[in-house]
């Protein structure tokens, strides 16, 4: 059975990685889907490849953060598309760089984008969600399971996600809302976040790119998408994208806070190593 077909589906961060790949195939699956996003050009490249599924394709260039707009992007959703029955919460930006080198505008920048984006959408989207006993979707990631160094900003956003979705989804449960909500954890997935991130003075953007590109990114946008709706399908609470999701999620449960002693020390050794390879070339 095809949960999605004839179903209305919103999707932000839908101009480009796994908000486009939802769309794309949730649009396959027969899904009417509004498209949101900040970049109008991404927006109509996506909506283009939705289009030949035959549904309908709804387009708003839309800033999360931006409450009064977002309030409007949910009426005109609404309205022009006869109800909504999902909420896919993608938008999302990261920061590289340690705190003394950060400007605090980036953490600012980071936690409009990620967090309050989130709390914006599914306020503004969740009561016709909740009229159709549909379901709100958010993105947190596998660094909000567990931190890493120079990602603070992204982190904190990421953990800040996944308590406002634990939250909410007891919120709704106790309220008496047939309302379902999932949490994601993707790990390393080739979109373009990194390149289009934010770098604080000292890093190198195009190395940390190539790194991420190269050695963390090992599932595509489809994979994930895949991933995800087959999640929401069986109205999974939290969902794991990547084998390195799963993988922080177990450590995150067995070992708890002492990660945070183990991941300096793992950092220290391979460090120490690449040194001695250094010299002995």
């Amino acid at each position: 059975m095809n949960r999605f077909e004839h179903k209305v589906s919103v999707i932000t961060g839908a101009g480009s990685g796994i908000g486009r790949a939802l769309a794309v195939e949730l649009s396959r699956r027969g899904a009417h889907v509004a498209l949101l996003d900040h970049d109008h050009q991404a927006l109509e490249e996506t909506a283009r490849r939705c289009e030949p599924a035959g549904v309908r394709v709804l387009a708003q260039a839309v800033d999360v953060t931006d409450w009064a707009a977002v309030q409007r992007a949910a009426v005109v959703v609404n309205d022009e598309l006869d109800g909504i029955d999902a909420v896919f919460s993608v938008a999302g930006i990261i920061h590289r760089g340690g705190l003394l080198d950060s400007d605090v505008s980036h953490f600012e920048r980071v936690m409009s984008v990620n967090w309050l984006g989130t709390v914006h959408v599914v306020k503004a989207f969740l009561p016709y969600v909740a009229a159709s006993q549909g379901h709100i979707v958010t993105f947190a990631s596998a660094f909000g399971l567990v931190a890493a160094p120079k990602y603070g900003a992204y982190n904190s956003s990421k953990f800040a996600i996944r308590g406002f979705s634990e939250s909410l989804r007891q919120e709704v449960s106790s309220s008496g809302h047939r309302v379902a909500v999932t949490c994601v954890y993707p790990g390393g997935v080739r979109t373009p976040i990194v390149r289009n991130g934010l770098f604080a003075a000292g890093e190198n953007p195009d190395a940390v790119t190539k790194s991420f590109e190269t050695r963390v990114a090992r599932t595509e946008p489809e994979q994930a998408a895949m991933i995800v709706l087959r999640g929401v399908e069986r109205r999974r609470a939290r969902v794991f994208v990547g084998s390195d999701a799963r993988l922080v999620a177990v450590i995150a449960r067995v070992v708890g806070g002492h990660y945070q002693d183990l991941v300096p020390a793992l950092a220290r050794l391979l460090g120490g190593r690449r040194r001695g390879r250094a010299r002995r070339w």
